[in-house]
């Protein structure tokens, strides 16, 4: 009956609450890419951060019974990776492109060998927010029932989006995008940024792989990252480097990988798979829109670019 009741109305609900749960991770990796791009550095390593920070939360919160600590080990975990790509990028003519490529590959070889023993034991959740308890329909309690990490997630987009805007270190960090004669003419080094807004990247990005293994889907396992790291990429590209432009770009994602479990939730059993391809046809959609040999994209770090 509470099913019937909803009619129509279940296909938009289930893809709200999908893209609140399938868009916190992307939010997290966007908002670390945009702060490593803003330096002037490209990272693909981070689909490896996400999954070594999903594998390493997930150990230590079944290690310790608190989903917290686990968050926490998990951005250790991932600002030790962002330092170790920020660190072998700094040589003159290395290119990020190939250092991020091996970061992705030495991150997911590293959580796969070491993460084996995590796959059975069960590791406490992260808590939720229930938004809903004022309708007695399951499917809109369950919709509304929010994870603290998307929360924390909007507070950052708008937190890093005012920092870049209106404080020092936002203007350090975008002088040392734009220009590295222009920071080192103001005593700035331009490595040492770059370092750090690496570092800061790669632990949010892992607080999105702590967000996959402690909450949705809520286990670990080999196959839990889809390629989210890599996705955010073309996401930060879209919303062109613009935080706030991150969790529109993020919360669309998610709108998009929900489709295909919406149309299954109402009864739809035919063709409704074909939907789960719908975050990836979006990436290359973006791609190619975005792709230019003679126009350079509004909003673009000057210095971003393959080689340093």
């Amino acid at each position: 009956m509470e099913e019937t009741a909803l009619g129509l109305w279940g296909v938009p609900l289930a893809i709200l609450a999908g893209a609140i749960r399938v868009s916190t991770p992307f939010i997290f990796v966007s908002l670390g890419e945009t702060l490593t791009e803003r330096s002037g550095r490209i990272n693909l390593g981070l689909e490896g951060t996400l999954v070594f920070g999903a594998m390493s939360a997930y150990a230590v919160a079944v290690l310790t019974q608190s989903a917290w600590l686990g968050v926490l080990a998990a951005m250790c975990a991932g600002a030790v990776f962002g330092l170790l790509h920020g660190f072998i990028c700094k040589f003159p003519k290395v290119n990020d492109i190939a250092i991020g490529i091996a970061m992705m590959q030495f991150g997911l070889g590293l959580a796969f060998f070491l993460g084996k023993p995590f796959i059975q034991p069960v590791a406490p959740k992260l808590p939720s927010i229930p938004l809903g308890n004022w309708s007695s329909l399951p499917q809109v309690q369950a919709a509304l029932t929010i994870n603290v990490l998307f929360i924390v997630g909007l507070i950052l987009t708008f937190a890093i989006a005012w920092m870049l805007k209106n404080t020092r270190i936002g203007l350090i960090l975008r002088v040392v995008g734009d220009s590295s004669d222009a920071a080192r003419a103001m005593g700035i080094n331009p490595n040492t940024v770059r370092l750090l807004a690496t570092a800061a990247g790669g632990a949010l990005a892992a607080i999105g792989g702590a967000y996959l293994s402690l909450f949705y889907p809520g286990s670990w396992n080999e196959r839990i990252s889809s390629g989210q790291g890599l996705m955010a990429v073309a996401l930060v590209i879209f919303a062109r480097w613009n935080p706030k432009g991150c969790l529109f770009a993020s919360l669309l994602f998610g709108g998009a990988g929900a489709l295909g479990p919406a149309l299954q939730s109402v009864g739809v059993t035919q063709g409704y798979y074909l939907f789960y391809a719908a975050p990836y046809v979006l990436t290359l959609i973006i791609l190619i829109m975005t792709s230019s040999p003679t126009t350079r994209l509004s909003g673009a770090p000057e210095e971003l670019s393959l080689t340093k």
